[in-house]
């Protein structure tokens, strides 16, 4: 074979190798895509990058930046979890893990991660925030509080910030700062029912159960139709024994929503206290009907009324349904996007 022959075999040995390396996908063309708007491409893009490369931390980050554009947390979550496991030290990486599993609602994943956040970077007030909307989403009061304070500080105007600090101050029984939190609530919404009944609930939690019936009574003024605000007026009233003014709040309670189970149980339990025990049975007989976990009504159908008592944690939780309608967590223009870091 001739010199010219032997190299053009030569060449040909190394040409698929070198097509392969041209055809190779690359991050230049990933972010090409993206910044096209190509969302779709350049995450297929970015997930042969990591395949190519599987050690490569800055890709899956990258992947799950593209992925959390398309609203795919799930899959966004898994990227950045290898990314983090590649290297815990790679910008923005807990941030955006525990983003991605806060957008898809599972608030207990995303404490770690936003922890970790906000370890790193005391200052954030992202990772702050959102740490602190997802002990609340995770039901752990307490914790949102001490975090949620903290932002509302750096954002004292969010309305909607105050008011998952006030219910998350009150449900971790933090009364004194639910009580603050409430009033500058009224002051900002003075005609509010709802402020109204909030800072009621606040005042009762503070003992002052006498203060607190105002504020209910403020409320049906604005909103006479308001359900929770009569059943919370006839419940303040059942806590200080006066049952002559607890039985008709209970009553129009019932006139608006007669499948009230709370208002069901505490007027027949005000029917036992005055021996009309034909009326107190059949009322606590709906109430079962309605909610067969209601401990205490279930306990008097059948027992002697005599020694009846109406436990108000065993009926319902803290002051019954007026105090559980919680403010959701929105995904605003405030939730910080994905951070990410540009492979070289």
């Amino acid at each position: 074979m001739t010199n010219w022959g032997l190299r053009l075999a030569a060449f040909a040995l190394f040409l698929p190798a070198a097509l392969a390396s041209a055809q190779a996908p690359s991050p230049t063309e990933a972010l090409a895509l993206e910044q096209q708007g190509n969302l779709e491409e350049a995450a297929r893009v970015w997930q042969s990058v990591t395949e190519r490369n599987p050690r490569d931390a800055g890709a899956f980050a990258s992947l799950g930046v593209v992925l959390a554009k398309q609203q795919k947390y799930s899959e966004a979550a898994a990227a950045y979890k290898r990314a983090l496991a590649l290297n815990p030290k790679l910008p923005g990486i807990h941030l955006n893990l525990g983003l991605a599993e806060f957008k898809q609602g599972d608030f207990a994943a995303a404490i770690a991660p936003l922890k970790s956040a906000t370890a790193l970077d005391p200052h954030s007030v992202q990772a702050r925030l959102l740490l602190g909307l997802s002990y609340y989403g995770a039901k752990q009061f307490a914790e949102a509080s001490n975090y949620l304070e903290l932002s509302a500080k750096s954002d004292p105007e969010n309305a909607e910030l105050h008011k998952l600090l006030a219910h998350s101050c009150l449900w971790s029984k933090r009364n004194t700062c639910a009580l603050e939190q409430f009033q500058w609530i009224q002051q900002k919404e003075p005609d509010s029912a709802a402020a109204h009944m909030l800072l009621g609930e606040a005042l009762d939690g503070l003992g002052r159960t006498t203060e607190a019936i105002g504020e209910f009574q403020a409320a049906i003024k604005v909103a006479p139709r308001e359900p929770s605000a009569n059943f919370g007026l006839g419940y303040l009233y059942w806590k200080l024994r006066q049952y002559d003014d607890a039985k008709p709040a209970f009553e129009i309670a019932l006139s608006i929503d007669p499948a009230n189970p709370q208002a069901l149980a505490y007027l027949g339990d005000i029917e036992l206290k005055k021996n009309d025990l034909e009326r107190a049975l059949t009322l606590l007989k709906k109430a079962v009907q309605l909610k067969d976990d209601m401990r205490v009504a279930s306990r008097e159908v059948g027992s002697r009324p005599a020694r009846h008592t109406l436990s108000t944690g065993a009926t319902v939780s803290g002051h019954g349904q007026y105090s559980r309608s919680k403010p959701r967590i929105r995904q605003s223009s405030r939730t910080p996007q994905e951070s990410r870091r540009r492979p070289p």
